[in-house]
């Protein structure tokens, strides 16, 4: 039997949304480096900003591609690829609480003084840790399959504790990322020069699938596993939605419903979906974000002035 190629199996099992992908480009952070950033204009130049944080093993465009269109037309919408992930930050260590600052960076980058963080996965993670940090650069939060501690079972605290063990083992390994990276550039750069494109969305999202490397999942995977942000969810003082996966086999969706009810007025928008629903269904997905989105936008208003409920920002560990 001949294989059948990943985009071939793709094509077979999964409808990807056919919509068009905005360009982006490399954004200099000053004094943690370049990431690749898309800038998608809203109806209006005032328009409000939502920030999109991408999953894990994924580029800020391929978590959010189907999304960013619709939420356009009422907002400037900004992705970015995370540490390690794309062509984002290559740096010693991967640490969530430097992807948290990242963010602010970026805004400072861009000239935006707040907005509206919505993360997806890893990207939630990354999203709670930017209002632990930066609380004065959030208009309000969107989690999407979410939770706030990883090694909520036993088979969860086997596989967290297990890729902390593999990656302090192999840590000297990691030393050859840079030949790593060296040779995902070169490619990139010879298809450049022979003018390969993908031929179509699932060409093009294999593509970006296979520009993160599994040891970056490997070290991504470990740094979630210490992640426990319950002690603090509670002080969280923007307007927040939470998107519940209810077919989720990743992060249970009682889990994700026990979140929402830790953080104060947070609202529920549940999705009939597995764990992959931003893009494999999207069809379901994407009505729930906007409807996300337009509520936390909606309802800041009623919240206190800032200040009142948070606490000065923390940076300095992944459990604080």
């Amino acid at each position: 039997m001949r294989p059948v190629s990943p985009r071939a199996l793709l094509r077979q099992r999964f409808q990807v949304p056919d919509v068009t992908i905005p360009a982006g480009r490399m954004v200099e952070l000053p004094g943690r480096g370049a990431t690749y950033v898309t800038d998608s204009p809203g109806p209006t130049p005032d328009a409000p900003t939502v920030v999109l944080l991408h999953a894990v093993g994924c580029t800020g465009l391929l978590t959010w591609f189907p999304s960013i269109g619709p939420l356009s037309q009422r907002f400037r919408v900004v992705t970015l690829d995370q540490r390690w992930h794309g062509r984002g930050i290559q740096s010693a260590e991967f640490s969530l609480a430097d992807c948290a600052d990242d963010v602010a960076a970026l805004l400072d980058a861009l000239g935006i003084g707040e907005a509206i963080v919505a993360g997806y996965s890893m990207g939630s993670i990354i999203a709670q840790r930017v209002w632990r940090q930066h609380p004065d650069r959030l208009a309000g939060l969107v989690l999407c399959a979410t939770t706030d501690r990883f090694r909520s079972t036993v088979t969860e605290r086997v596989f967290h504790q297990g890729m902390e063990v593999t990656m302090l083992g192999a840590r000297e390994i990691s030393r050859s990322r840079t030949a790593a990276r060296a040779a995902r550039a070169a490619g990139r750069a010879t298809n450049d020069a022979l003018d390969i494109a993908p031929r179509d969305i699932h060409d093009w999202a294999v593509e970006e699938f296979r520009s993160t490397s599994p040891w970056a999942v490997a070290q991504a995977v470990a740094a979630l596993g210490r992640h426990h942000s319950r002690p603090w969810l509670n002080r969280i003082d923007v307007p927040t939605a939470v998107v519940v996966t209810l077919r989720d086999r990743v992060l249970p969706p009682d889990n994700q419903l026990a979140l929402a009810r830790r953080i104060r007025g947070a609202t529920t928008h549940p999705v009939d979906a597995g764990h992959a629903a931003c893009v494999m269904q999207a069809d379901r997905f994407v009505p729930a974000f906007l409807e996300a989105v337009g509520t936390v936008h909606a309802r800041r208003r009623d919240f206190p002035p800032r200040g009142r409920l948070s606490e000065p920002p923390r940076s300095s560990s992944e459990t604080a």
